[in-house]
């Protein structure tokens, strides 16, 4: 190597690494700022550093994570990564994705163009006694009627149908079975939004036990603090079984020692390996459905015992006064072990034969247009969200400089309002 060649290489390390240092000064002003959005009485005293501990020694959380993405992908005209408000611990982590990242590209509504597929009308399975006489219903009138499409991405939906949910389920319920469970046994669900959930949710229900769904570590440097706080659940449910991902399983078998009732931990995967039941065990109106428990986060979480009937009967009830039906498209990415998107979005949907649209609550922190931007493209005519959603969307469009964007979301807003 000659000397020039050798002085070459050190002139353009020397510029990466200027360049480098100047990212991250402004990354760690753009994270001290909002620290101190966050915590004003910081002022003067805050060290922020690259190594600096987000939560611990910032007060982060998720939303105020979910905030510093969106800053970032503003800053650097990036995208970043959505699971690095799940994963992201230091400024560094922030730094090394936005060196890795790629241009942002514009999603701007006015640039998506709509995709609605109109579906063929279906009736309501008004004589369904349960959710699972619901579920096969639909899927013996329509084995290949999609049912819902699980977002991936801006171009990646994942469709399963109402023939594709009772088989998985079917198959889950045989494993379930061969595995031990007894009728009317608790089977706990911790698992993230995705399609193993929904899959594990009916197989339950086809295997003659109680669903009971607690919500998954949200950030995995506290999967170990999450399932200790989660057996508090696991003991009150009597949770004969954990049904969960195999990142978590590894480090959950701590429960055993936990919850006295708890037999098993399980992922859907091992599950599925076995054949699939050839029908669901019977079910009454009145047997549990599921038990939902309360967040917690005013005390200790409470469990609700919701039965077929109750469940049916407020699905019936709300579908009445919405006027909803199998024409309808709903958009959802609240979490399935909260009520409005348990119920209200997925199991009301699945009842009605509407099709619906989710993504991961995660994904809706990352970038809050992105409900926009899908309600738009599917022309969705339901949704559903607590005020802060709303309060987010209209705190980043302006931030952007997008008011016709801004504009577009209260049309949104103003539509949902004629239709609710």
């Amino acid at each position: 190597m000659t000397s020039a060649t050798r002085s070459t290489r050190a002139s353009s390390h020397k510029k990466k690494r200027a360049a480098e240092d100047e990212i991250a000064g402004v990354l760690l002003k753009i994270v001290r700022d909002l620290a101190l959005e966050i915590r004003p009485r910081g002022r003067g005293t805050l060290s922020v550093k690259l190594d600096s501990d987000l939560e611990r020694d910032l007060g982060f959380d998720s939303l105020s994570l979910a905030e510093l993405l969106l800053r970032l992908d503003a800053a650097y005209k990036v995208r970043l990564p959505d699971q690095l408000i799940a994963d992201a611990t230091t400024p560094r982590d922030f730094l090394q994705a936005i060196l890795k990242a790629s241009p942002k590209i514009d999603r701007s509504l006015a640039k998506i163009a709509p995709e609605a597929i109109a579906l063929p009308e279906t009736a309501a399975p008004v004589q369904a006694e349960t959710l699972v006489d619901a579920l096969t219903w639909h899927a013996h009138a329509h084995d290949m009627r999609p049912h819902l499409r699980l977002w991936h991405g801006e171009d990646d939906e994942e469709l399963i149908t109402y023939g594709e949910l009772e088989r998985a389920g079917l198959a889950i319920a045989h494993g379930l079975r061969e595995k031990g469970l007894g009728m009317g046994e608790r089977v706990a669900i911790m698992l993230p939004t995705q399609t193993d959930y929904f899959f594990a949710f009916f197989g339950v229900l086809l295997a003659g036990g109680i669903p009971v769904p607690i919500y998954p570590p949200f950030r995995r440097a506290q999967v170990v603090d999450h399932l200790r706080r989660q057996a508090g659940i696991l003991q009150n449910a009597q949770a004969s079984y954990l049904i969960t991902g195999e990142e978590i399983r590894n480090v959950g078998v701590l429960l055993f020692g936990l919850v006295e009732d708890l037999r098993s931990i399980l992922t859907v995967a091992e599950l599925r390996k076995s054949d699939v039941m050839a029908d669901a065990i019977p079910l009454t109106s009145d047997d549990t459905a599921l038990i939902q428990y309360t967040s917690g986060s005013t005390g200790d979480p409470k469990g609700v015992v919701l039965s077929h009937r109750n469940l049916l009967s407020n699905i019936r009830a709300m579908g009445e006064t919405m006027e909803a039906s199998s024409a309808d498209t709903f958009v959802s990415w609240l979490p399935l072990y909260h009520d409005m998107g348990l119920i209200g979005a997925w199991l009301g949907s699945l009842y009605y034969g509407a099709s619906l649209i989710i993504m991961s609550p995660l994904a809706f922190l990352a970038d809050p247009a992105r409900w926009l931007r899908t309600i738009h493209r599917h022309g969705a005519t339901l949704s559903a969200a607590p005020n802060f959603a709303f309060e987010l969307c209209l705190k980043e469009h302006p931030r952007r400089g997008h008011r016709r964007a801004r504009l577009e979301f209260l049309a949104h807003a103003a539509k949902w309002r004629r239709t609710h």
